[in-house]
């Protein structure tokens, strides 16, 4: 069996097996027994990261690289090519030979905020690309600072009504989907809160658990440590059913606001015209991998839900309703990214 390669400045092999896939819960992964032809996979497939190492979308990327390497049976080397927000390398991507041999993990940053908010970003997010299959689909929650004197949602729609303009948001940048989100919820509810944009994920986390803003709707895995830990309080999640590591939050469906639960989602996809066939074996690769044991543990400790079974038809379906309804969100709200 051929070995997983990967970029030397990332993630090693080793964090990835300390995360909860070791070897002995991926040994059920063989190969795929039908191939799309008798080539592929021939050689090394690349995947790449449209983010820097350590990201969720990174993790994400690399947590399902080796399992993928074992069942196709060919080593997935694993490229970051940050920039724009993700733009650079999907666009790259979207650019790419269209053999399977090059793929990118998709996000709603790079195929739904940047298409929406960046009126240059050089590619589309259904035309240009064969959506292939979701990773995992990670939960927003609303989440508020713990000086903030609210213990439900209800109670913090109030407050912040009573105080319009005066109470904080932030987000990950300007047309962000920390910023989108919000938006979408002020729609819905009527309040106001003044965005303060912030350069990435990580000094957004510094910023909601430092109160310099109240409160955030965004994705929850890179907050539950502070969730857990008490400096920040999750009021509500988005997701269909409460989640296991946090049940005594409610859903957005709970609290009255089904249209706001929407969890995020990482994927792969690669290039348009890349043949059916090859999209098949991908596909089903990812689902033999999403399936294992192994894999689910490690996403539900991470606090990612584990991908239903959607075929990549159903994929850009969804992504297609999405940007349709964000669309309307960044129309009214004139969002334009930096």
């Amino acid at each position: 069996m051929k070995n997983l390669s990967v970029n030397p400045s990332v993630p090693t092999r080793r964090k990835l097996l300390g995360a909860g896939l070791g070897l002995a819960g991926l040994s059920a992964l063989a190969p795929l027994a039908a191939r799309a032809d008798d080539k592929y996979p021939s050689r090394p497939i690349t995947l790449v990261v449209p983010f820097p190492p350590g990201g969720s979308v990174d993790i994400m990327g690399r947590q399902y690289a080796e399992p993928l390497s074992r069942i196709l049976g060919a080593p997935i080397v694993v490229e970051n090519r940050p920039g724009a927000g993700g733009s650079v390398a999907t666009q790259y991507v979207s650019r790419a030979k269209p053999d399977g041999y090059t793929l990118v993990v998709s996000s709603q940053s790079s195929h739904l905020a940047n298409p929406l908010t960046q009126p240059k970003v050089g590619y589309d997010p259904i035309k240009d690309f064969e959506n292939i299959a979701i990773l995992g689909r990670q939960p927003n929650a609303l989440m508020v600072h713990s000086s903030l004197p609210v213990k439900n949602f209800q109670e913090f729609i109030e407050y912040v009504k009573k105080r319009p303009g005066q109470v904080n948001y932030g987000s990950a940048g300007i047309g962000s989907m920390g910023q989108l989100n919000v938006e979408m919820l002020k729609a819905a509810t009527g309040i106001f809160a003044t965005h303060i944009p912030y350069r990435g994920g990580s000094p957004l986390v510094t910023a909601a658990i430092g109160n310099e803003v109240q409160f955030i709707l965004d994705n929850l895995v890179f907050m539950l440590p502070h969730v857990q830990s008490g400096k920040v309080r999750a009021l509500v999640v988005a997701s269909e059913q409460r989640l296991p590591m946090l049940p005594d939050v409610p859903t957005m469906a709970e609290v009255g606001y089904p249209q706001l639960n929407m969890s995020s989602w990482t994927g792969i996809a690669a290039p348009a015209g890349t043949p059916d066939a090859i999209v098949q074996t991908l596909y089903k690769a990812i689902r033999q991998a999403a399936t294992a044991p192994a894999m689910v543990a490690s996403l539900k400790e991470r606090g990612v839900v584990a991908p239903e079974e959607m075929s990549p038809a159903a994929f850009e379906n969804m992504m297609a309703e999405r940007l349709k309804l964000f669309g309307e969100v960044v129309r009214k709200a004139h969002i334009v990214a930096e």
